[in-house]
């Protein structure tokens, strides 16, 4: 009888452990999760992918919140390009998720932040990521199609007041400062390849499609980043 109740008891909590990890994941929207920071690695000094996220549900789906799409395949995916096709050794065991505001963010040379069509930042936001910039720190911009663009640029705008996008072709310095880069062709889309500077010069006249794109800026120097934008390709540079 006694083991009956332990038996019983046991698999009430089962029940009750697994629905409230269901109810995480869906949480009002009948699909997907968004992940937390429980399972951030221990920094060890090796370059480590940092995703940056926002409050907020924009564009959730099965992958959760836009900020939250593609994980953890994208860091993955592009650590494993690193590791292949550079001298780098970059940590392959985890990732970390941080907020914008974080000081641990000055440990991670490069950040990530997707689907910023729904990033509305904080002051507090606004002022940690201003500070990451300015110190060297380099963010990639992944999956903003359309108007989402448009307001990403408005949201670095706060960021950086001074900094304005603009578009590069391969006469720039960026497309020979790694690998020498002759075509601007891709496999699916038409590519854009546009970076900021802190200096105020005329947009960049690309239609934004899906995109990525770059943003870096450096106390005392000018400093350009930029990227290949189109609906399908994520290869980011930097100068």
């Amino acid at each position: 009888m006694i083991s009956r109740l332990l038996l019983a008891a046991t698999l009430a909590m089962l029940a009750t452990s697994t629905a409230a990890d269901a109810q995480r994941r869906r949480g009002s929207y009948g699909g997907g999760y968004a992940p937390g920071m429980e399972n951030n690695v221990k920094y060890d000094g090796r370059f480590t992918f940092a995703r940056l996220r926002y409050e907020g549900n924009w564009r959730w789906n099965q992958e959760g919140p836009g900020w939250s799409h593609d994980y953890p395949v994208a860091e993955t995916n592009f650590l494993q390009i690193l590791k292949e096709i550079t001298v780098m050794k970059p940590f392959m065991e985890g990732s970390v998720i941080l907020n914008m505001n974080d000081p641990e963010l000055f440990k991670f040379p490069l950040a990530y932040l997707s689907h910023p069509g729904g990033w509305n930042p904080s002051e507090s936001d606004i002022e940690g990521l201003r500070a990451y910039l300015l110190k060297g720190g380099f963010l990639i911009f992944d999956d903003w199609p359309g108007d989402e663009y448009y307001h990403g640029i408005e949201m670095m705008k706060r960021v950086l007041p001074k900094s304005e996008a603009v578009q590069l072709d391969l006469s720039h310095p960026i497309f020979d400062s790694f690998f020498k880069i002759v075509d601007q062709q891709v496999t699916v889309g038409m590519p854009c390849f546009s970076g900021s500077t802190r200096t105020t010069i005329p947009r960049s006249g690309c239609w934004p499609s899906s995109t990525s794109t770059t943003t870096s800026a450096r106390t005392g120097s000018t400093r350009t980043s930029g990227s290949i934008r189109s609906s399908r390709t994520r290869h980011t540079a930097s100068a």
